[in-house]
């Protein structure tokens, strides 16, 4: 961050619960078009907590151990 950036009053997490159940990403190419992208929770997507998104490279790992939780319980 630069040093003229001043976020001493802002409020962390302040906006998290809006954007885990959904937003939208917008791509602007070099052309001049804009692509939108809607993420919602309907989706399928799951937002993991920093620290279990750590322990897993991707989402086979996910849903691996996932099953193996499920075939145990």
């Amino acid at each position: 961050m630069r040093k003229e950036y001043d976020f001493s009053g802002g409020i962390r997490g302040k906006h998290c619960k809006a954007y885990r159940k959904s937003h939208a990403v917008r791509i602007r190419k070099n052309d001049g078009t804009v692509e939108k992208h809607y993420f919602t929770e309907i989706d399928g997507s799951v937002m993991l907590d920093p620290d279990i998104r750590g322990r897993f490279p991707d989402s086979q790992s996910v849903n691996k151990a996932l099953r193996e939780y499920i075939a145990t319980h």
